[in-house]
């Protein structure tokens, strides 16, 4: 039995990327959804205690056995699912979606801060401010668009290696924050974007995190009020 351990949807970049890989594939899991609640000894620590010593989402149960962090849950997942295209199964082209993969795992933390993940709002005006007063956030949209770009170019698509795999799910949270602040993009990138959005997994995480009309102030230090 699979259980997947996650954040408010309209927030979690983090869950996002192993439920909605999982979603898009066909795996059953049982969702956890713990709200977001910072503030030391709050539910969602006491909760998520349950699961995992390091308290951040996701966890993946595998029958009760814990597995944290994005890409240990895609290796584990990749493990249980050998058959199915969640990593390129070309040896070259599996080591690149990993480097890709681990690109995003680790880096782009411009955009990161100062463009967090928030699905159900519309903000150009934010968007368009960070990107001109933040040199490092244009670097890592530009250099996102160019990884896009050039391996849509190559694979053919319709996602970055082919099939919707790892690596296109670690990308979905860049995706909803390219909607969300209104970000520009080259027409190659930007039509990523569009088939990213329209996949069954994506679209599933998305119109859950509409529908969860959930204001955490602390994910959202530019906004005070709704």
């Amino acid at each position: 039995m699979l259980q997947l351990v996650i954040g408010n949807k309209n927030y979690s970049s983090w869950s996002m990327r192993p439920w909605v890989l999982m979603r898009q594939h066909g795996i059953v899991f049982d969702e956890i959804r713990l709200r977001f609640e910072f503030t030391p000894g709050s539910a969602f620590y006491r909760e998520l205690a349950r699961y995992t010593p390091v308290g951040k989402v996701p966890v993946l149960l595998i029958d009760g056995f814990a597995v944290w962090d994005t890409l240990a849950i895609a290796e584990a997942l990749a493990d249980l699912y050998p058959a199915l295209p969640l990593w390129p199964h070309d040896r070259q082209q599996r080591a690149r979606a990993r480097s890709l993969a681990a690109e995003m795992h680790a880096g782009f933390a411009a955009l990161r801060n100062h463009c967090p993940m928030n699905i159900e709002a519309h903000l150009p005006q934010i968007g368009e401010r960070v990107l001109g007063s933040e040199p490092a956030v244009r670097r890592d949209l530009a250099r996102i668009d160019a990884m896009w770009s050039e391996q849509v170019s190559r694979s053919g698509g319709p996602f970055l290696f082919g099939d919707f795999g790892a690596v296109d799910a670690f990308y979905a949270p860049v995706a909803a924050r390219v909607r969300t602040y209104a970000l520009p993009l080259s027409d190659a990138a930007a039509a990523y974007v569009e088939r990213l959005w329209s996949s069954a997994g994506v679209s599933a995480w998305v119109a859950d995190a509409l529908e969860e009309h959930d204001f955490i102030a602390e994910d959202e230090p530019y906004r005070s009020a709704r």
